[in-house]
């Protein structure tokens, strides 16, 4: 295909559409790139600049021993020009790239609006278009494209509303307390399980119902049902003091080693990776502020010090259940040509949504280009991410931010946790460039 024909369309400019958009340009692909608003606005957003960040104007950890600093070292690596853009913005933040939030938004809007091959339509997509496309709409995505996505996904694999538990590092329990078991012996000892005295159980429950909470914004507010199928665990607890007890805390067919006797409740942490060393709070979604999540669910035994990857939360969300529908290049497995970035793949917080955007936009203009799309090694932090979003368990799949545990384990293993970090940190790296310098991925754009 000549490049004088090769075009594809990026549907919503926030960090993934914009980081899509921009890398299929620098490879030779004329992009349309869709941006609603201000045509149609959003009940977060508060202008029609693309790339606005809503939430925070931190880009997390730039530190290189972080999985945050790693993800972000590798798309610098990979000349992503949304973080180049950040960098323009950057305000003083420690070891973070924290961010001018309307000086980013402009930058990026200033470039995009600049390049010679991005026409940008200010129009709502009500339905997906034909030929090439990257989907990267977020978890605001319009109701009449939200439908479109279920009736080409199903809609089971459309989800609108999320709540989700605080996830942990495995080796931070405390399991000198904490014992692995699973109820009446089912199972090969899957959980993790925090035993409770009536004491504790009283005690936490008390700092539990006061905990303060993150308000819902009125937009949310209007499809409250949606909540009571995941029912926040402080909501929960607020229908009786037993309610945990008989619930997610029930501790029937559990025995205590250090007493041979039954809890009186038992939090149960259940696997969330492969590799075993993330497990979640079964039971556990919640609506506290992170402050809160961590001063209260320390508060259970043999998880005084555990390290939160994720702490819990309640909002709303679009995403697709991306393990049935998606590959680790981001393509949707039933339409060639089509492919997914950003929040709607599952992909947590603001960087994660820029790595999928620079996967999802190199693999659509290497499409129409006619090259092989480009998988990255599960050994860096992104390819471990994409890998992640797409291979998970399809019936519990949840949202996920780049951390260490999604990567492979060192061989030979690491103890040190610093150095363990350092050491995950070189090999993505190396990795990333071992396969860059066999590739003709900078046939078209060059970065140093």
């Amino acid at each position: 295909m000549g490049n004088e024909k090769a075009t594809i369309t990026v549907v919503g400019g926030g960090l993934a559409g914009s980081e899509a958009a921009w890398q299929a340009a620098e490879r030779g692909v004329d992009v349309t790139l869709y941006e609603m608003r201000p045509h149609k606005t959003t009940a977060a957003h508060v202008s029609d600049r693309l790339a606005e960040l809503v939430c925070s104007n931190s880009l997390g950890s730039d530190l290189p021993d972080r999985a945050s600093g790693v993800l972000k070292a590798e798309l610098r690596y990979l000349n992503s020009w949304v973080l180049a853009c950040a960098d323009v913005a950057r305000v003083p933040a420690g070891g973070a790239l924290a961010v001018d939030r309307e000086a980013f938004a402009a930058e990026v809007t200033r470039r995009v609006e600049a390049h010679p091959r991005i026409r940008l339509l200010r129009e709502e997509v009500m339905a997906i278009p034909r030929g090439p496309v990257v989907v990267a709409t977020g978890p605001l995505t319009s109701d009449p494209l939200a439908k479109a996505i279920a009736h080409l996904t199903g809609q089971e694999h459309l989800y609108f509303y999320d709540a989700l538990a605080p996830i942990v590092s495995a080796e931070s329990v405390d399991m000198s307390i904490a014992f692995r078991a699973s109820r009446y012996g089912k199972g090969d000892a899957d959980y993790i399980n925090c035993p409770m005295t009536e004491e504790e159980y009283e005690r936490f429950v008390d700092a539990l119902l006061t905990a303060e909470r993150i308000p819902l914004r009125d937009f949310e507010l209007e499809d409250a049902r949606f909540f009571e199928g995941c029912l926040a665990v402080e909501v929960l607890a607020a229908r009786g003091r037993e309610a945990l007890a008989f619930g997610p805390l029930r501790p029937v067919g559990l025995t205590d080693p250090r007493t041979g006797r039954r809890p009186y409740a038992a939090v149960q942490l259940r696997q969330d990776n492969l590799a075993g060393t993330l497990y979640n709070l079964v039971g556990f979604q919640t609506n506290l502020r992170y402050g809160e999540q961590e001063r209260v669910f320390r508060l259970i035994p043999g998880l005084e010090r555990v390290e939160f990857v994720r702490f819990g939360h309640m909002h709303r969300n679009t995403f697709v259940n991306a393990p049935l529908l998606l590959e680790p290049t981001m393509a949707f497995r039933g339409r060639p040509g089509l492919f997914f970035a950003g929040q709607i793949t599952g992909g947590e917080g603001y960087v994660g949504s820029v790595g999928s955007g620079w996967v999802a936009g190199v693999n659509a203009a290497r499409f129409v280009l006619g090259r092989g799309v480009l998988e990255l090694p599960r050994e860096t932090m992104l390819g471990a991410l994409c890998h992640y979003v797409s291979r998970a368990e399809t019936e519990s799949f949840q949202p996920m931010k780049a951390n260490f545990g999604l990567m492979p384990p060192l061989d030979p293993p690491v103890r040190n946790k610093r150095k363990r970090y350092q050491a995950y940190a070189e090999r993505a790296l190396e990795k990333l460039k071992l396969q860059m310098a066999g590739s003709d991925l900078y046939s078209y754009s060059h970065c140093t």
